[in-house]
């Protein structure tokens, strides 16, 4: 009366690695994502700074990178992840590669972690309903340039607040 299932499923971002993201770092060249990802879409531009998008594309997946450039180097980086992506994978590579969050933030359904390390701070957001997916996850230097606001306080100014 039942069959066996013979199939294999694989999560959504089961090949996805932070190699990837490791590109868009702060302080790599502009010039060698534009030789891989190609010509970026110029979001804006104030005196030297410069903020582009970048779309790291695979098979199963595609998302928005955005990067803040001066001089042909990268500032920060903020990119928006696919919100099929698995939480828990994705999470859990983070803690694999940076250790233990130095800082936990919950509000209702949504989760902020923070990590200080090598003079980067990361912050990645997730959320959760049925099931936890990622939201962002943004690199900055923790003492950044005097005068520059990286694309997170930026963005976050924009949201309306009640």
């Amino acid at each position: 009366m039942f069959q066996p299932l013979n199939a294999k499923v694989d999560p959504p971002n089961y090949n996805f690695s932070l190699n990837t993201l490791e590109e868009f770092y702060p302080d790599k060249n502009l010039d060698d994502l534009i030789k891989k990802y190609g010509k970026p879409e110029v979001l804006s531009k104030q005196g030297q700074t410069e903020t582009m998008r970048f779309y790291v594309e695979h098979i199963r997946y595609k998302f928005p990178v955005l990067v803040q450039t001066q001089q042909g180097k990268i500032l920060d980086v903020f990119a928006k992840l696919p919100s099929y992506f698995l939480h828990d994978i994705f999470f859990q590579s983070l803690v694999n590669r940076i250790g233990k969050q130095n800082i936990f933030k919950k509000y209702l359904e949504e989760a902020v972690y923070i990590w200080e390390k090598d003079n980067l701070k990361y912050v990645y957001s997730a959320a959760c309903t049925i099931t936890c997916f990622p939201l962002f996850l943004t690199i900055h230097p923790i003492k950044p340039l005097k005068g520059f606001k990286p694309l997170v306080e930026t963005m976050k100014e924009a949201v309306p607040r009640n």
